[in-house]
């Protein structure tokens, strides 16, 4: 029996309105930014904003955008099967922010460029922008396939609703207002998807609560089943999840993103101002951090709920990533128009995420492989950059196709960042950090760190770690109910037939495993990115040297200059202020100024003149 026949048709008109609501105010905000923007006809206005967004809209969407159905979803089973060790990602997040608003944010600001992959020409070369955009290109298409297919399995699973008819209506709706108002649509609706979000989680968590008489028991039930292992310090980087690999994996993963991608560059550079653009990013953070600690809450309520009766293992769902919206039917099926905003929740944190992905996919597009080629008006690469998010809507619904087949969804996507991410990361920080580096040094160092970060993580596909490792917390179904269901066995503690269609790869022979798989392809997969950045840095750096890459001569705008960084401002005010103030103590300089020049008689200026008139 499987979960979709016990909960489908439990929708009722409620929920479908709450749902249509959200989507019908997606759609208007594309539709009122196409008729107010209707007389701005350049690619700059459509895929920028026109440069004039302020802090707060900015910072929210920036939020938004990578807070996907993912994050609604999977963060929540995460914590359920392996504890709420993903907390760290806070402290990941603020060192993404620190190091984002330091390093990257003043280079790409001061250029004002559309597309990052432009720096690319601008400090190495044509060939070097090219790989890089069509890198970009690869990973965001195959991210957001994932994206697509994760609220629709939600939506399957809830309201038995065609999986494919969901996956399809998801992109439809993206496609539409991101055609329709480029970037301000973009990040508007972030905004308003943002809240719909934490209005979900809020909703879910509210109603645990009461259920469960206090946040104390849920807590409580996690500690006793072992959900806060928040102090695991081990430094084996083979485990997946420690303190370690969170906070330094997550740093590298969240970096790239912040940092260097796209969607997320493309929006603090339409700010007004730089001071605009630093705020929004910090503003973001809190945002960061109040989405993820509802999510790790609302994994501890569902740990707390099911803890006697796991639904998963009892085969109520076929995949971990649907135990959230088993639970929302479970528990708010009786309150009509609930289901319906969780289901809207985690559908907007999809439309956030796909949005920003088509319109920065376009923007790259006309930036790097079109206008360098082509000399069109403004007006056409506007309606280029128009037929460009239709196209890459159109790609992005197929990709969801091949998401369906990558298991589960926190790991997959998260590995696709790191894989591609990780050497595009090196391959930026190469560039702002080190002026002697030079273009061969840049591609070497990029293809050096894609085929080591490849090899690792499609290894890890092909032979995944095993469970000690990877350390599954124990789920029990001793507490289920035998009277309600009888065709389940619900004593036996083996998987039931259907959740083979989670796995991820097959399972080999130990006998059959090379000596690589234990150890290297073993790694987390949180580790990808910082070892596709590393060597991307390192073979980039060693063959900029042996290219006497230090006789280059850069132009200072394209890399970090000591003005750019707060620090700097910091000392520059400290030293101003205290030199200020130890001046009022100093006698000497005060004699000069106050009693030097009192007596005309005496002046310096009297005696010049008589200098200067003797005749030479």
């Amino acid at each position: 029996m499987s979960g979709e026949s016990l909960v489908a048709g439990s929708f009722v008109v409620a929920d479908y309105v709450v749902f249509a609501l959200m989507l019908m105010v997606s759609a208007a905000v594309g539709v009122y930014y196409a008729w107010v923007d209707r007389g701005q006809r350049s690619s700059g206005d459509f895929l920028m904003g026109g440069r004039r967004l302020t802090a707060l809209p900015v910072s929210l969407s920036l939020t938004a955008s990578f807070m996907s159905a993912i994050t609604v979803l999977s963060n929540p089973a995460e914590v359920y099967r392996y504890g709420a060790s993903i907390g760290f990602y806070g402290l990941s997040y603020v060192m993404t922010i620190v190091f984002t608003s330091e390093v990257f944010l003043p280079v790409f600001y001061r250029l004002a460029v559309t597309s990052t992959y432009e720096y690319l020409e601008l400090r190495f070369n044509r060939a070097t922008r090219l790989l890089g955009t069509l890198l970009f290109i690869v990973q965001t298409i195959l991210y957001t396939g994932i994206v697509i297919y994760a609220p629709a399995l939600a939506l399957n699973q809830v309201t038995g609703m065609n999986l494919w008819g969901a996956v399809i209506s998801t992109g439809l709706v993206c496609t539409f207002y991101c055609t329709m108002g480029g970037l301000k649509a973009v990040v508007w609706t972030d905004v308003f998807q943002l809240a719909v979000m934490l209005a979900g989680f809020l909703s879910v968590i509210i109603r645990s609560v009461v259920l469960k008489g206090g946040v104390f028991p849920i807590i409580s039930d996690s500690e006793q089943g072992g959900r806060l292992n928040f102090w695991d310090f081990d430094t084996n980087p083979l485990r997946r999840h420690t303190f370690w690999t969170i906070t330094i994996g997550g740093t590298f993963v969240w970096v790239s993103i912040y940092g260097i991608n796209q969607a997320q560059v493309q929006r603090y550079i339409s700010c007004k101002s730089l001071g605009h653009a630093r705020v929004s990013l910090y503003i973001n953070l809190l945002g960061l951090w109040s989405i993820l600690l509802c999510s790790v809450f609302a994994g501890m309520c569902l740990y707390s709920v099911y803890k006697n009766c796991d639904p998963w293992k009892a085969g109520l769902v076929s995949a971990p990533d649907q135990l959230m919206p088993y639970l929302v039917m479970d528990i708010l099926g009786d309150y009509p128009g609930l289901p319906g905003l969780f289901v809207a929740a985690a559908y907007s944190g999809s439309l956030s995420t796909v949005s920003s992905s088509i319109n920065a996919l376009a923007a790259v597009t006309v930036e790097d492989l079109i206008k360098p080629y082509t000399n069109m008006s403004e007006r056409h690469l506007s309606w280029i950059s128009k037929g460009l998010s239709l196209v890459y809507g159109a790609l992005c619904i197929g990709m969801a196709g091949l998401a369906s087949l990558m298991g589960g969804i926190l790991q997959a996507a998260i590995s696709i960042f790191g894989i591609v991410g990780g050497p595009l990361l090196g391959l930026f920080t190469l560039g702002i950090l080190f002026p002697f580096a030079n273009s061969k040094g840049a591609l070497s160092g990029l293809v050096s760190g894609l085929v080591v970060s490849l090899w690792v993580g499609i290894g890890a596909q092909i032979y995944p770690p095993s469970p000690e490792m990877t350390r599954p917390l124990p789920l029990s179904t001793e507490g289920c109910n035998f009277t309600v269901i009888d065709s389940l066995n619900w004593t036996s503690t083996a998987l039931p037939t259907q959740l083979t269609s989670i796995t991820t790869a097959p399972v080999h022979n130990l006998d059959s495993r090379p000596g690589l798989a234990d150890n290297w392809y073993s790694l987390s997969y949180l580790y990808f990115s910082p070892i596709g950045t590393i060597v991307s840095i390192s073979v980039g750096l060693i063959v900029s040297l042996f290219t006497r890459g230090y006789r280059l001569k850069v132009e200072s705008r394209l890399t970090l200059m000591k003005e750019d960084t707060t620090p700097y401002y910091l000392i520059k005010f400290f030293k101003d202020r205290v030199l200020r103030r130890t001046g009022k103590f100093d006698l000497t300089k005060d004699r000069d100024k106050n009693f030097g020049n009192t007596n005309p008689g005496f002046c310096d200026t009297e005696m010049d003149l008589t200098k200067t008139s003797i005749p030479t």
